[in-house]
């Protein structure tokens, strides 16, 4: 005698051994025994278990289940009474376990509801389950069709508008996605590598540029150009003529300075910033669209503007222009005291841009120290210099040697880079940078004396933070920090601005202490500007690495930072050196650079000598 019986959701078959009426001790066809509970078997029957399975399986696969679903009614039936109805006679044991199998075999067709009994599928869900079989077949044959096409290096024409978000934010339940994750693993590369030789990549610049803009410009990057606000008319002229001193790819001049003699002795020093508050009221459609933008972001070759082309234009200090600026007046007298500070809303005129390229082989140590000033504005600047130092000394920075560091500039060209170093703390550095933080400084300080509200820059125990409320900033040696001297490129200092505007010009400032619209800008600006700084140092990588592959470098030197870690040659390109021994830090290694990966902004350097420090 033998058993056909439900184990562990499936069907079993076996000869039986031993009867204890409750349960049965049986014995498989490859002789393990088991014990079976009697409520489990299904039927019995006599003759031979091989081969059993495997002929009611292949029984099962003839019977069509679309007329068995059609011929067994709608009520709940037993297998036994289906099988007698199929077949027309009483079922032998194959026919039973055959059409048993078709049942288990076709969970659409018929719900299970106990041993050996099942229901038929409701037509209506029974067809729904059809379409949706039907639906995964097709995609699967489309998934497979895709795979075939980028393996062989050709983007399905379906993947073109999707691009973007293949690329950048893909949805894995999509079968684009599981066909590309596929066809990519199987090449042994990236997705990004993989959509590369598909052509669908036009460079690799253009591959993390726009993955930051489909992070944060999903807009578009221009700024969009919306309606300013008149200007005030009664802004008076300013008696100073100013200059301003920026790169040479600078457009957006926010800060400008000037140097009048005094006629009882000492100058009047004038620190004159941009005013694009006078034509961007708080609340206004620009207003909301800055501070959604929140900073103008760089990158070598190119930059995001915070600000509307137009906009830029109309408050930028450009040079042969009178424009609107907020300036702060610092009355310094001849040993470069500061006996006082007045500030105004007016229109300077602007008479000279000064570009580093240019000022810095005029206007550094050795012109200082031999007392030239035969430049233009060289006068001025010495003047400025000697206060900047002065402003140094009173942060409790006093004048000292320090560490050599180095600045770099990227300048990209017809798809070709140069990339510029400069010593950090070169004169006319220190000389915008202290005259930039008393600025900051002075106007924190009378913001919060006045009890107007703005967003401040605190430094303490090391961390800096960005607070409403007034607090020192111990780094820089200061009681008040707050931007508000570059208000065409962060949108911080645009806010800082309008309220300080407000005040001198005697209007109620539109925030107060507690506004909540103060602290949502100060918390998206301080995540927006980490996340566009870090690009920019991701976009200068990426040019490092094409600046080696233009000028074909294969080896250079390095210098050690930390273990296994070195600054590339003479630009900041920072990579683990791959066998270097120990090496202390400011050692230099030659190294050899190979694998240069423009995707994933990589590169490999493997160690191949130590190079001699020179002499002292």
């Amino acid at each position: 005698m033998n058993v056909f019986y439900e184990e562990d959701g499936g069907f079993r078959i076996g000869a039986v051994l031993a009867d204890a009426g409750a349960s049965l001790q049986v014995e498989a066809v490859h002789g393990k025994r088991s014990k079976v509970k009697a409520a489990h078997v299904l039927f019995r029957f006599e003759g031979p278990i091989a081969g059993f399975v495997e002929d009611a399986q292949r029984a099962a696969q003839d019977i069509d289940v679309d007329f068995l679903w059609e011929c067994c009614g709608q009520d709940e039936f037993g297998f036994e009474t289906l099988a007698r109805d199929y077949y027309g006679h009483a079922p032998a044991a194959l026919e039973q376990a055959a059409v048993l199998y078709r049942l288990h075999g076709s969970p659409m067709y018929f719900y299970r509801r106990g041993k050996g009994r099942y229901r038929p599928a409701p037509a209506e869900a029974l067809k729904a389950a059809l379409a949706s079989v039907e639906r995964k077949r097709q995609q699967a044959l489309q998934q497979a069709r895709y795979i075939e096409e980028l393996s062989a290096f050709r983007l399905p024409a379906e993947f073109q508008p999707i691009l973007p978000q293949l690329l950048y934010r893909p949805d894995r339940n999509t079968i684009e996605a599981k066909a590309l994750e596929q066809a990519a693993s199987e090449a042994g590369l990236s997705v990004a590598e993989l959509l590369s030789r598909c052509g669908a990549i036009a460079s690799s610049r253009d591959y993390h540029v726009n993955r930051f803009l489909f992070d944060y410009f999903p807009d578009g990057a221009q700024a969009r150009e919306l309606p300013e606000s008149a200007l005030p008319d009664d802004l008076p002229v300013a008696p100073a003529r100013a200059f301003s001193i920026d790169d040479s790819t600078t457009t957006e001049i926010d800060d400008a300075f000037s140097v009048r003699p005094l006629s009882g002795g000492g100058w009047e020093i004038g620190v004159h910033i941009a005013a694009p508050a006078l034509g961007i009221p708080p609340g206004s459609i620009l207003d909301q669209e800055a501070g959604t933008r929140l900073s103008t972001v760089y990158m070598p070759g190119g930059k995001i503007t915070m600000l509307p082309a137009s906009t830029v234009e109309r408050f930028t200090l450009a040079e042969g222009r009178t424009v609107p600026a907020v300036s702060l007046y610092m009355d310094v007298a001849a040993d470069l005291r500061i006996r006082g500070t007045r500030s105004a809303v007016e229109r300077v005129e602007i008479v000279g841009n000064l570009r580093h390229g240019t000022l810095e082989a005029q206007f550094n140590e050795d012109s200082l120290d031999a007392l030239r000033q035969d430049f233009p504005f060289g006068p001025e600047l010495k003047i400025l210099y000697d206060l900047a130092t002065v402003l140094e000394g009173g942060r409790g920075r006093p004048e000292q040697p320090r560490p050599v560091h180095m600045d770099y500039s990227f300048y990209v060209e017809n798809d070709r880079v140069r990339i510029v170093r400069r010593k950090r703390g070169a004169p006319m550095d220190k000389l915008v940078s202290e005259l930039m933080i008393y600025v900051n400084s002075e106007w924190g300080r009378q913001l919060a004396e006045a009890g107007v509200a703005a967003i401040y820059r605190a430094q303490g125990n090391g961390k800096v933070r960005m607070s409403t409320i007034p607090a020192a900033h111990q780094g820089l040696g200061v009681a008040y920090y707050t931007w508000i001297s570059s208000p065409l490129r962060r949108y911080v200092d645009l806010l800082n601005q309008q309220q300080l505007v407000s005040w001198l010009r005697g209007d109620t400032p539109a925030y107060g202490p507690k506004s909540e619209r103060l602290l949502t800008a100060m918390r998206d600006f301080d995540q927006a500007y980490e996340a566009y700084n870090e690009f920019q140092r991701m976009m200068e990588r990426y040019w490092c690495l094409r600046w080696l592959e233009q000028e074909q470098v294969t080896s250079t030197y390095a210098e050690v930072i930390r273990e296994n870690v070195a600054k590339i040659g003479d630009m900041p390109l920072v990579g683990k050196i791959h066998g270097l021994p120990f090496a202390a830090p400011g050692s230099i290694v030659e190294v050899d650079i190979s694998d240069i990966d423009l995707l994933g902004i990589d590169f490999r350097a493997q160690y191949r000598a130590m190079r001699p420090l020179p002499a002292p």
